[in-house]
């Protein structure tokens, strides 16, 4: 299981244990309303945090994909030259090997 759904998984399990204890306590329906009020506004600050470090760790993630990929497009760029010249080294000499015999 991923990291993202552990914890996805974890703080709605959070809410939903918050909101079952709130509503079975003996407590009147407005200390009810106003306690889940600030468990609502707290959870959603926790949600909104914790997708900004969500969204963070993508942009970061993505960043050092494109830099590989760069950096691998380059290097095959690279290698592909080297055979090139390697190849047609070989083709001149094997050019020159068969004309020199005759």
């Amino acid at each position: 299981m991923s990291k993202g759904k552990f914890a996805i998984g974890a703080l709605l399990g959070a809410a939903v244990g918050v909101v079952a204890g709130v509503l079975t306590a003996p407590k009147s329906g407005k200390e009810t309303r106003a306690e889940l009020k600030v468990k609502a506004e707290k959870a959603k600050a926790e949600a909104a945090k914790t997708a900004e470090c969500a969204a963070n760790k993508a942009a970061e993630l993505s960043k050092d994909a494109k830099l590989k990929a760069q950096h691998y497009a380059e290097k095959a760029k690279s290698d592909v030259v080297d055979l090139k010249s390697r190849s047609e080294r070989a083709v001149e000499g094997a050019k020159k090997g068969f004309f020199d015999k005759k």
